[in-house]
């Protein structure tokens, strides 16, 4: 569903290299996106089929590319060049089983922070994490609207078991809606407007928050893309100080927004005293654990977030009014997500459940709930 939401959201270019778990999502671009006036290449390798998408992305075109774990460590020195070069590109990145080639057909939740944190100096990365399929389709036009609107990445982390069950999907119910596109500057009024923006480089802001007009390149303006430190033109520059408000300003446009990245399903009960936090496959059974709870007399709430970075710290505030102990319950065994959040829980108690090698069932979590 990632691949037929990315269609909808009208991804013209497609690159990848088969791996599972992420297979499902390279095939259907394969087969599909050519009948929709796309192209989707089958690239020699991970960093190549980024490479392509980046070019593509680069000529205009909403472009996305597909991986796991191993694949992701290849792609990630051109994440960055995607990143300081404001590059739309939608990544789906179905974590499985790791370190290394760890477990192919084993699923897991390890590739949190390595996905958010891949970046020299941290740079915030959107990611949303869907858990189930209806939500693989609509996350991934939310995604590319995210691209071309903040001239961005965006990782759409998904895991194993979302990304490869068997599930009934009613296509009319579906969203009909396609993603936003990417502001551009492609027409001027006259000859002395043109010189102008010419002038002000395809960087070019006026506050670190705002978002520079994309200008193809191979259009009609000069566009230099370097992975260098450059200023607003493109010029390579070190310590001046435009180079640094350029980089300044990647984290900045991103962090300035950060409650518009927002997207969470709150199930809230008045009175809870428990917060249960999940992602991913994992909600599924943090779900069902809260139901069972409830249904013995307990009063529990719980969080599902979707968008996990930027960390919707405002959403998560809210839902913890009146909570004295916040679960976190995730597939990995250190508790990757909970390190993150743990400080936006303003002194609460926190606990993890976690595990590896297989799904967290309801019963687990339901044991952390009531012990």
């Amino acid at each position: 569903m990632m691949a037929e939401g990315a269609i909808q959201a009208g991804c013209k270019f497609f690159a990848g290299y088969p791996i599972t778990p992420a297979t499902g999502v390279f095939k259907t671009m394969v087969d599909q996106l050519p009948s929709s006036g796309g192209v989707a290449l089958s690239a020699p390798d991970e960093i190549s089929a980024i490479a392509y998408c980046i070019g593509a992305s680069m000529r205009g075109f909403k472009a996305m590319t597909a991986t796991s774990g191993p694949g992701w460590a290849l792609m990630i020195e051109s994440v960055q060049y995607a990143l300081i070069t404001e590059t739309p590109l939608v990544v789906a990145l179905v974590q499985r089983l790791g370190p290394s080639t760890g477990g192919a057909t084993q699923g897991g939740q390890g590739d949190v922070l390595l996905a958010e944190f891949c970046t020299s100096g941290g740079y915030t990365i959107p990611i949303l994490c869907p858990t189930t399929a209806n939500e693989c389709f609509e996350l991934s036009i939310l995604a590319f609207t995210w691209a071309e609107i903040f001239r961005t990445p965006v990782i759409l982390l998904s895991d194993k078991e979302t990304g490869m069950t068997i599930e009934s999907i009613d296509y009319s119910r579906l969203s009909k809606s396609t993603s936003q596109n990417r502001p551009t500057n492609f027409a001027f009024r006259d000859i002395g407007e043109f010189k102008k923006e010419q002038r002000r480089g395809t960087y070019y802001f006026d506050s670190l928050h705002e978002i520079p007009a994309f200008a193809p390149v191979g259009g009609d303006r000069k566009v230099t893309a370097t992975g260098s430190a450059h200023d607003k033109q493109g010029r390579l520059q070190k310590n001046s100080p435009e180079t640094i408000d350029v980089l300044l300003h990647l984290e900045e446009k991103i962090h300035w927004r950060s409650d518009d990245f927002s997207v969470v399903k709150a199930d809230l009960q008045s009175g809870a005293k428990r917060l249960v936090v999940s992602y991913g496959v994992t909600s599924r059974a943090a779900r069902d654990a809260v139901l069972k709870a409830r249904s013995s007399g307990r009063k529990v709430s719980s969080l599902t977030i979707q968008s996990l970075f930027p960390v919707p710290a405002r959403k998560i505030s809210e839902a913890m009014e009146g909570v004295e102990e916040v679960i976190v319950a995730e597939e990995n065994f250190r508790g990757l997500y909970r390190s993150v959040i743990e400080r936006h829980c303003n002194g609460r108690k926190v606990r993890g459940v976690n595990k590896i090698g297989g799904m967290i069932t309801p019963q687990e979590i339901l044991s952390a709930i009531t012990g």
